[in-house]
């Protein structure tokens, strides 16, 4: 049996208070909005109950963001790709924010496992004036677990619209591909952290970001496999590979609170599911 389970997610701004409704179809849902840092920011924990998709199987979630809102979207755990016998799995985000609005879309790894055919899916489309911050977390199979990622495919997704996209396919038998230095160079994890906004950057202000980043980097065990840039004004990229997730993940929060703290003036206040 395969799912087809879709959310749609819509913030809005009430009364300084930014507020969440959604609607689903299937096991797709978000649980309770939280308020940690106060009525500014909404945070919500996305839940797909099954945790794992299979060839069929499709998770396709649209989210809006009005004037004034601020949304934070997480999960509970990773997506899992199994392997897949009966054509692609695929999970796909579209998001839409509007002029003055924020989105952090903060998702665990999707982990690829042996024999996936799978898409991973994210556009993002900003008004001007709108900004966001997304990352993206690939794990290829579960290496300390002996399990890993030598056949199927991992397609990758992602897209700002009008400014940046990043769009691959991993297949696991292309060794030149997985082990090269030229490619994955053997990492099995690798990861994107994206600052975007409708509207071209002021270089003051991305320099210092960029420059936060990248002590970030010096001072991680993975200061020679990442790096970050401004490939568009509108857009900046920490880009990560490691040999497991941990590591990846941690860099990623440091900078993600460097980044929130410059760019927004906000502290990196963790969501409280990433303490649990």
């Amino acid at each position: 049996m395969t799912w087809h389970a879709s959310l749609q997610l819509d913030y809005t701004c009430e009364s300084n208070r930014s507020v969440a409704r959604y609607l689903h179809q299937g096991p797709l849902r978000i649980l309770q909005s939280l308020y940690p840092e106060g009525d500014a920011i909404c945070h919500n924990v996305l839940v797909h109950p099954p945790s794992g998709l299979v060839g069929g199987d499709t998770l396709d979630m649209q989210v809006s963001v009005g004037p004034g809102a601020h949304g934070l979207v997480t999960t509970p755990g990773a997506t899992r790709f199994y392997r897949s016998e009966a054509g692609l799995a695929t999970q796909q985000v579209r998001a839409q924010v509007a002029t003055g609005g924020r989105l952090e879309w903060l998702p665990l790894e999707a982990i690829a496992y042996n024999q996936c055919d799978a898409l991973n899916r994210a556009v993002f489309d900003l008004a001007p004036g709108a900004e966001m911050m997304a990352w993206d977390i690939t794990a290829l199979g579960l290496p300390a677990a002996d399990l890993p990622f030598e056949q199927g495919q991992f397609r990758q997704h992602i897209e700002v619209s009008g400014a940046w996209l990043e769009r691959g396919t991993l297949n696991a038998e292309d060794t030149r591909l997985m082990n090269s230095p030229l490619g994955m160079a053997g990492q099995r994890c690798m990861a994107s952290l994206v600052f975007a906004s409708g509207s071209a950057l002021a270089p003051e202000r991305s320099d210092r970001a960029l420059a936060h980043a990248r002590e970030c980097i010096e001072t991680s065990t993975l200061r020679l496999s990442a790096g970050a840039t401004s490939p568009h004004p509108q857009i900046m990229v920490l880009r990560v590979l490691s040999p497991v997730t941990e590591p990846t993940v941690q860099l990623l929060r440091e900078v993600w609170a460097a980044w929130r703290h410059e760019m927004w003036g906000l502290t990196g206040a963790m969501p409280r599911l990433w303490n649990l």
